[in-house]
C-alpha cells in the first residue's frame, strides 16, 4: 500500500478531543468554521467561543453554523449579536417553528444539519460524534484529526452549507490536492443525494471477513437491516455496539430491540454498553469492514440520520486507520455485554409486545 499524504489522530476520550481542538484554533490564521448540531454555552463552549473570539479580533474569518434545534438553548438568543461585536458569524439552520403557510419550510422543516465539523485554515480538519456540551464529557465518542486534502473537502462542504443556511451562492470552492484514501462524504434528505447511504450499502454488501458496526441509535432502513443480515448469512462476522440504555429510552431502545430477533437468527452479534446513569453513553459512530473500508462522523443508524438529515462522514480505504478502529470496537467489545439468541427468545412474551408494538412508528424513528 502506497503511504497516504493524509496525518490523522483518532482521540480516545473526548477531553482530549476538545483540547485539541482549542490548540488548533489558538493558532489560526486564515480562517475557523464550526458546523455544530449542539453546542452549549458551558465551560468548554465559552472556552471555544473564547479563543476563536481573540483570533477573530487578529483578523481571522469565523463562523458557526449551529442547528437550531440541537442548539435549541441559543435560539431565539441575542447570542448572534453578542457574538458578532466579537467578530463571529453565526448562523441558525432551520428555525424551531417552520412557516404553515410555505410549502416547502413545512416540507424541509424536519431535515436537521446533524453535521459535526471544525476547520482551520481550510487544512486541518475535525469531524466525529462529539457535542459541546459538558454534561456529554465521558460519553464514548469517536473522534479525529485530519490533516491533508480532506480537509480541503471538507471546508468545501462546510461552504456549501453555509450557502444554503444564508440563502447565498456558494463561495467558489477551494482546490485541493488529492488522496484517494480518504473521502468527506456526505448524505442530503433528498433522493440521489444520500451519497453516503448508498455507501455504507454497497461496502457492507461487498464485505467478505467482518463487518463492525458502533451506533448510538439503531433502528436502521429495510435496506440496510437487509444487508446486514444477508451479509450474516453468508458467513461474515457481523458485530454490532449500542448502547445498553440511549438518552432517548424508551422509545429509541424499543426501536433497536425490534431488530434484534432477526438480526440474531441471521448470526449476527449484539452487544450493548453499560450506561446506567446516562453519563457514559457509547456515541461513536463508526463502521470498520475487511480491515480494509472504514468510516467514521455523525451518521446514526437510524431512519432519521439515514434519510431525513444533513449528515457527513470520513470514508477512508487506508488499512492503518480501519486496524485502529477496529481495535477501538474490540476495546468497546470487550466492556459489553452480548446478547445471545438463547437468552432473546426465552424472554415472557409479555417483555416483547411493546417491541411488536413500536414497528408500527420505527420509520420515523
Amino acid at each position: 500500500m502506497s503511504a497516504s499524504i493524509t496525518k490523522w489522530s483518532v482521540y480516545p476520550s473526548n477531553e482530549e478531543a476538545w483540547q485539541a481542538m482549542l490548540a488548533d484554533c489558538a493558532a489560526a490564521r486564515e480562517s475557523i468554521v464550526i458546523e455544530q448540531f449542539i453546542f452549549n454555552d458551558d465551560d468548554f463552549g465559552r472556552k471555544l467561543i473564547d479563543v476563536c473570539a481573540l483570533r477573530a479580533a487578529a483578523g481571522v474569518d469565523v463562523r458557526f453554523l449551529w442547528d437550531a434545534a440541537g442548539s435549541f438553548t441559543f435560539w431565539g438568543t441575542n447570542i448572534a449579536a453578542e457574538l458578532r461585536t466579537k467578530g463571529i458569524k453565526l448562523v441558525f439552520w432551520r428555525t424551531l417553528i417552520p412557516s404553515y403557510f410555505k410549502m416547502p419550510d413545512i416540507r424541509s422543516w424536519f431535515w436537521r444539519d446533524h453535521r459535526r465539523t471544525l476547520v482551520v485554515d481550510s487544512s486541518i480538519a475535525y469531524t466525529g460524534s462529539l457535542c459541546v456540551k459538558d454534561a456529554y464529557r465521558n460519553w464514548r465518542d469517536i473522534n479525529a484529526r485530519f490533516e491533508g486534502p480532506v480537509a480541503t473537502d471538507m471546508q468545501n462542504a462546510f461552504e456549501r452549507m453555509w450557502a444554503k443556511a444564508t440563502r447565498h451562492q456558494p463561495h467558489k470552492p477551494n482546490p485541493n490536492g488529492r488522496d484517494h484514501e480518504f473521502r468527506y462524504v456526505t448524505n442530503e434528505p433528498t433522493p440521489g443525494r444520500r451519497r453516503l447511504y448508498r455507501e455504507l450499502v454497497e461496502a457492507i454488501r461487498g464485505a467478505k471477513t467482518y463487518v463492525y458496526l458502533t451506533t448510538p441509535y439503531f433502528v436502521p432502513t429495510r435496506r440496510l437491516s437487509r444487508v446486514i443480515k444477508l451479509a450474516a448469512h453468508r458467513g461474515v462476522d457481523v458485530r454490532i455496539i449500542m448502547p445498553e440504555r440511549t438518552d432517548h429510552y424508551p422509545t429509541l431502545d424499543l426501536g433497536a430491540r425490534s431488530f434484534f430477533t432477526t438480526l440474531l437468527d441471521s448470526g449476527a452479534r449484539i452487544f450493548l454498553y453499560p450506561n446506567k446513569d446516562g453519563s457514559s453513553l457509547i456515541h461513536g459512530k463508526a463502521v470498520v469492514i475487511d480491515g480494509e473500508w472504514a468510516t467514521l462522523g455523525s451518521l446514526n443508524l437510524d431512519h432519521v440520520s439515514l434519510l431525513y438529515n444533513y449528515e457527513a462522514n470520513i470514508i477512508s480505504t487506508n488499512s492503518r486507520l480501519a486496524e485502529e478502529l477496529e481495535a477501538h470496537f474490540i476495546h468497546d467489545m470487550n466492556h459489553c455485554r452480548e446478547v445471545t439468541a438463547a437468552a432473546w427468545h426465552e424472554r415472557l412474551w409479555l417483555e416483547k409486545l411493546p417491541e411488536i408494538a413500536i414497528r408500527l412508528v420505527r420509520k420515523f424513528l
